[in-house]
């Protein structure tokens, strides 16, 4: 017996992530995901626009859309903190650090769908962040000549996941800085694979967290 997961992801790079990174670990406790990338606009002839949270309704309705598959157990979410949209519910009233902002914004936008299934999950700041969990498994795929700017721009946060919201300074930003090749879908897998679970979740509390619950559903606990 498995359990159904239901995934709507931000884009492909989450996508990816999914399927290569997370969906082996929770196969093994017998959980099944099921990943699907959000519509930012669909059209009446040909193939809709994937990616990205432009529009808090436009995201809603997706997610609104899984709830009738009544063979999940649960439906999650993997959407960037980083540049969300300012109408997604809670926004205009967060305060604190970015563990508390966080919170407070899946807190809220739990309480907006209202589905007992439903568990929200933001990445802080955004994906990259992850992969700042290692800067060697980063130079080892990208190349060493930045290892010190890597682990300068690591050692200035306790956790990859402080890694800011400034458009200059995110953590995709700073990686394209460093290494201009940098394509997510491609480099972003291929990095977090080398990392594995296990260091991620040791530096990201939040994910880790957002994991645990994942594996909560197993029928082997």
């Amino acid at each position: 017996m498995y359990e159904k997961i239901i995934i709507l992801v931000e884009g492909q790079t989450e996508e990816r992530f999914v399927k290569t990174v997370l969906q082996p670990h929770l196969l093994a406790k017998r959980v099944d995901l099921a990943v699907t990338i959000l519509n930012t606009k669909t059209v009446k002839d040909g193939a809709n626009f994937k990616g990205g949270v432009t529009n808090y309704e436009k995201a809603k309705n997706d997610l609104t859309r899984l709830f009738h598959d009544s063979s999940a157990k649960l439906v999650t979410t993997m959407f960037d903190y980083y540049a969300l949209p300012t109408g997604f519910p809670g926004f205009a009233s967060q305060t604190g650090n970015c563990y508390q902002k966080v919170e407070h914004l899946e807190h809220s936008f739990a309480q907006d769908i209202n589905k007992t299934t439903f568990l929200p999950y933001l990445q802080l700041h955004e994906f990259e962040a992850l992969l700042f969990s290692s800067t060697q498994d980063i130079v080892d795929v990208m190349g060493d000549s930045k290892k010190a700017e890597l682990d300068a721009i690591r050692a200035s946060y306790e956790t990859p996941e402080e890694i800011n919201n400034n458009p200059q300074t995110c953590p995709s930003k700073r990686l394209l800085k460093l290494f201009p090749e940098y394509a997510k879908v491609v480099f972003g897998t291929l990095i977090s694979s080398n990392i594995g679970l296990d260091i991620i979740r040791a530096e990201c509390p939040h994910f880790n967290d957002w994991l645990t619950k994942l594996e909560a559903v197993s029928p082997l606990t």
